[in-house]
């Protein structure tokens, strides 16, 4: 299939466009309900910046006919779903913050739908109703489909008179079902985790820690026998040499003895500097495999002022977060879906990556930017790969529309 980009209403797109089960990673970075209107420089297609503000989009909800249409439609669908609104709706009454919810759970059960049953999807949100949502979530996908809440910290300190500085977003973590497709992602060590357990350093600055080159028991073949002077059998051990590393470094045949000799040949030995010390195996912090990935990310800073993927649109994300999430859940050829697709990263690194994809935003200036975007990143030839699908609701966006 081409790639896709939707200009309209998120609901109305995946009601009429999107297939069942026929996305495999879904992300979203909804409006938060912070209750404020984000305004921003637009750049036009010739690169220029407007002359005033253009409001990209108002992140406020109220408790009006269409909200309580939404939750009315939610409840009659029946389930989990209708439980946990109706719950909702006794706990915070017809207010702004159900007004949210209700937006936001008809939504998800939609995408619930689209999703394979393969398939993964990863809510983006702030404390100020995450723990909300987290029960929406749980409600749609089922909470034995629940995998992790991610911390991400997305700024520096704040400093806050009364309170702890708010510095981090939630991902939700979310499966369809028992089977889905996850790929391991492992991150370097920290310093401070290499300087305290690789503290030998060679003379060329490589860190190393020295591991044994014996194991536990006495043995009467090679492995026993004496090396250079040293009788492991002495100590009640025996020589026990790293198949995987000797096979790296290409040593193969010959004694136990003649391999030893081999590893320090290769300098892969280190001899303790007192008498009657007994040699060790180099282990370099530069071979570590990386620590598997946790559900904490302080490793991903906020997008600099200076930045170059930095476009002057409020929301936006990093790509190297969208990196993490496209590779751990995904693989090349998949579609991934972002719904809120604001400035376009994830189509940007979906497209990178070699993931098929699929946008939906309601302004034309994210439609916009996107294109813009997705030019810059890839040059003029991108625009025969994907296709705009949508109408414009207003008579404001149909003259930006028919000036593109």
């Amino acid at each position: 299939m081409n790639n896709l980009l939707y200009y309209g209403d998120n609901l109305t797109v995946l009601r009429q466009h999107i297939k069942d089960e026929s996305v495999d990673l879904i992300y979203l970075d909804p409006p938060f309900k912070s209750d404020q209107d984000y305004n921003v420089l637009f750049a036009e297609q010739n690169g220029t910046r407007s002359a005033a503000q253009i409001q990209a989009f108002k992140d406020t909800w109220q408790w009006d006919q269409a909200a309580a249409a939404a939750y009315q439609e939610v409840v009659e669908s029946g389930g989990r779903v209708s439980l946990a609104m109706q719950g909702m709706r006794q706990l915070l009454g017809c207010n702004d913050m159900l007004a949210y919810l209700a937006m936001m759970a008809i939504r998800m059960v939609e995408l619930h739908r689209v999703l394979k049953p393969t398939g993964s999807i990863y809510l983006h949100c702030d404390p100020t109703a995450g723990h909300y949502l987290k029960l929406l979530m749980d409600a749609v996908f089922d909470v034995r489909n629940f995998h992790n809440q991610i911390v991400w910290k997305r700024t520096f300190a704040h400093s806050k008179a009364n309170r702890y500085g708010p510095v981090h977003d939630t991902l939700f973590f979310y499966s369809k079902g028992e089977q889905y497709t996850w790929n391991r992602l492992r991150v370097p060590h920290d310093p401070r985790y290499i300087e305290q357990h690789f503290k030998h350093v060679d003379p060329d600055g490589r860190r190393f820690q020295a591991i044994t080159l014996t194991g536990a028991g006495v043995t009467h073949g090679q492995s026993g026998q004496p090396w250079r002077g040293i009788d492991p059998t002495a100590a009640g051990r025996h020589w026990a040499l790293p198949g995987k590393l000797l096979e790296k470094l290409g040593i193969s045949g010959g004694t136990i003895q003649e391999k030893l000799d081999a590893l320090d040949a290769a300098g892969m030995i280190h001899w303790p500097d007192k008498p009657g010390g007994t040699p060790r195996l180099k282990w370099y912090a530069d071979t570590l495999e990386g620590a598997p990935l946790g559900d904490v990310w302080t490793d991903i800073p906020p997008i600099s002022a200076h930045a170059a993927e930095r476009l002057g649109y409020p929301t936006q994300k990093p790509e190297r977060l969208l990196e993490r999430i496209i590779q751990a859940s995904s693989n090349p050829g998949d579609v991934v879906l972002d719904p809120f697709c604001g400035c376009g990263t994830t189509i940007a690194v979906a497209q990178r990556l070699g993931r098929r994809w699929v946008g939906i935003d309601i302004t034309h200036l994210a439609i916009s930017l996107i294109r813009h975007r997705l030019r810059t990143a890839f040059g003029n030839e991108i625009e025969k790969t994907y296709s705009v699908i949508g109408e414009p609701v207003d008579l404001a966006s149909a003259r930006a529309l028919a000036e593109q």
